[in-house]
């Protein structure tokens, strides 16, 4: 059983349905008696007329764009927890801001079965370059690793030189982080004439994972995969061998619907990831994660047996994620409160020399060099990442409603 992590991967269609039926239903009890949103949101649903998977049909879906609004009406987490006092061991910020909890629960963000996918074993080294900072997704791979007995460098952002110096010493085998930043890091390497060839796995995520870079990281002799999660359902879904779709994970059931609708669209047709979670902490039922994907016929050719989807590919809204981050167009309007002198503004997220590059265009009535300087300031404060900016004449940007334009194509 080595190649899998458990025999959950590896059991029959039947089975698997029939053992997250019992589970799911379990889960609706437990968050109706426990989490005071879902005592409200299912308060006219019978539960026991409830008999199979197909039936969650029927259930209110609960969008993530949502959350800000519900958690500011009921802090810090909109009433959708069902932990005990005590339990918590962590609040995170992601952007918006939502807040996210983390208790003592072994995994909980479930990261072990995708780092034990890409080849990550217990007693290995794994350098992590997610962030420590407010937002969660450092510790969920850290979280993952324990649980699969690895031990964690906790490189987090940035520091380019010192993470090379530091990987030359430790000599980690294992990475995790964005694809573009595993990049960076190579090549910062080389130009330090610093050795990092102990990498040998990485588990990559927070960003799309082009066919350049991954075949660039497979030349240096790194075998990597890609991951699918998000900062309130942990892991969604995973790859256990390139170009084969992403398995979703055993303790998740996943729905693609029409954008907008809780309505199931067919094997094939892209539409919005909605997700129920078997996290009885934070219990998650039909979450609309704004994602989009498709889900794949067939199963993985490594012998896991669970349903695949296509991967990201793209947002049912205006909003993005630019290494790593969401940025969002709550964030643009914000951006535009402080600046009562920006008339309009467009931020257009575009993919060059393989990596994100974000710049605000802003509309003024005339061109200020220290209001330029300050409005990179409050882009690194407001959306969590760098981004340049341009000021341009009044009326110049197009008044068709796009606050945020991904121009992204990827290589």
């Amino acid at each position: 059983m080595s190649e899998y992590y458990d025999q959950k991967e590896i059991r029959s269609a039947d089975e698997r349905s029939a053992s997250l039926t019992r589970e799911i239903l379990a889960q609706l009890q437990h968050a109706k008696t426990n989490a005071p949103a879902y005592q409200k949101l299912l308060e006219n649903i019978e539960l026991g007329d409830l008999s199979s998977l197909d039936d969650l049909e029927d259930l209110p879906v609960t969008r993530k764009s949502a959350l800000i609004k519900l958690q500011q009406e009921a802090p810090p987490f909109g009433g959708f927890t069902a932990f005990k006092e005590g339990e918590l061991a962590y609040t995170f910020i992601s952007p918006g801001p939502i807040f996210d909890p983390q208790t003592h629960r072994r995994d909980y963000w479930r990261f072990a079965r995708s780092l034990h996918a890409v080849g990550m074993r217990k007693g290995d080294l794994v350098h992590n370059t997610f962030s420590y900072h407010m937002t969660p997704a450092g510790a969920m791979f850290s979280s993952g690793c324990h649980a699969i007995g690895a031990t964690v460098i906790p490189g987090g952002v940035g520091q380019t030189e010192q993470q090379v110096e530091t990987i030359a010493a430790l000599k980690p085998s294992g990475y995790s982080g964005t694809p573009s930043f595993l990049k960076i890091l190579l090549e910062k390497a080389d130009e330090m004439e610093a050795d990092c060839s102990s990498i040998v796995r990485a588990l990559v995520s927070g960003e799309a994972f082009p066919p350049a870079i991954r075949q660039g990281l497979n030349d240096r002799g790194i075998h990597a995969l890609q991951a699918y999660a998000t900062a309130d359902l942990g892991m969604i879904a995973y790859e256990s061998s390139a170009d084969s779709g992403l398995i979703l994970d055993e303790d998740v059931f996943v729905e693609i619907v029409k954008p907008g609708t809780g309505e199931r669209l067919p094997i094939g047709e892209v539409g919005e990831v909605v997700v129920t979670t078997l996290n009885p902490d934070y219990p998650l039922i039909r979450f609309a994660t704004g994602d989009m994907s498709a889900i794949m016929a067939g199963t993985s050719p490594c012998g896991r047996t669970n349903t695949r989807i296509k991967g990201w590919m793209g947002r049912a809204d205006q909003t993005a994620k630019v290494r790593g981050m969401f940025v969002r167009p709550e964030q643009v309007a914000e951006l535009l409160k402080r600046y009562p002198q920006i008339i309009r503004a467009r931020l257009v997220i575009d993919w060059i020399d393989q990596t994100d590059k974000m710049t605000m265009h802003c509309e003024v009535e005339s061109q200020d060099e220290n209001l330029s300087d300050a409005i990179g300031v409050s882009i690194r404060d407001l959306f969590k990442v760098r981004g340049a900016v341009e000021l341009v004449e009044k009326g110049s940007l197009p008044k068709d409603g796009v606050v945020i334009e991904d121009i992204r194509k990827y290589d």
